[in-house]
């Protein structure tokens, strides 16, 4: 798939959390415009930024070249107000997608945070080319508090291949996670979009986190489930036979099932509970 990409400067790069962010998350982050992961299920799909883009997602991505600059003059006029500035990267796209292989801007916001720290950095990611970073994550997570949350929606790899095709492999992304914490990184596991997994997947998981996230395109799409219906997430379920994944309180269930594997304190479901504590 031929990705048109785009090196752009941009004004501001600290967002006012709404929505689901409101919950623990002063501002997010995003050094990129558009994601070449291409999800299906994604809810930009159905956001502004897409919708008058004239280009499919998945298939356009803008660098933020002075993302660096802007951060560093945006957290210090913050500071000033002394109030807490906790971070969310990222919520539009994944600061760890291909492309940040040769641009390294997320590298170099990291590299700026350990001059201008936030007080709380989530880093959600389904890329494995976080690893390139743990030497900058190990010296920031004694100047912030800090969380990996890397997305693995599913175990199974035909699953995936269903609704990401172009998104790395679980299997990466699993070592991605056990390397990280192995290093002592804080991490979680961000089953977000929940999709159908085997019995084996906490099992899995055991050992390579210290949270679960639960959501689902229902609950977690920001718009109580319209943004994926839009997107015909449902008819996809159906198509495949996996309609009983798609239930509005599957969630509710699939906590109770990880209870069996985790203590209940390490699992957290979307909207319901906030990253913190």
């Amino acid at each position: 798939m031929a990705i048109q990409v785009k090196e752009i400067h941009s004004k501001t790069l600290l967002t006012q959390a709404t929505g689901y962010l409101d919950i623990g998350f002063t501002h997010s982050l995003n050094p990129y415009s558009g994601c070449a992961f291409a999800c299906r299920y994604c809810y930009v799909r159905e956001l502004p930024i897409q919708k008058f883009k004239g280009i499919p997602w998945g298939e356009w991505v803008d660098i933020k070249m002075n993302a660096r600059e802007v951060y560093r003059k945006e957290i210090i006029k913050l500071r000033k107000k002394e109030r807490p500035i906790n971070l969310y990267m990222s919520s539009a796209t994944d600061p760890y997608q291909p492309i940040e292989r040769k641009a390294c801007i997320t590298r170099g916001l990291l590299e700026e945070m350990l001059f201008y720290p936030p007080d709380f950095l989530v880093i959600q990611t389904r890329g494995p080319l976080i690893e390139r970073d743990i030497n900058l994550l190990i010296q920031l997570k004694e100047r912030c508090k800090l969380l990996v949350s890397m997305t693995i929606e599913t175990d199974r790899e035909d699953v995936k291949r269903i609704f990401a095709p172009f998104a790395p492999s679980i299997h990466k992304r699993l070592k991605a996670l056990q390397k990280l914490h192995l290093a002592n990184i804080p991490t979680q596991a961000a089953i977000s979009p929940l999709l159908p997994f085997t019995p084996e997947f906490p099992k899995i998981l055991k050992g390579f986190v210290d949270y679960i996230w639960i959501d689902t395109l229902t609950i977690g799409d920001g718009a109580q489930g319209r943004r994926s219906s839009r997107l015909k997430m449902p008819q996809v379920f159906e198509e495949h036979q996996w309609s009983e994944w798609y239930k509005r309180d599957l969630h509710k269930s699939v906590e109770t099932y990880f209870i069996q594997f985790f203590p209940k304190e390490m699992i957290r479901i979307s909207k319901e509970e906030a990253f913190l504590r």
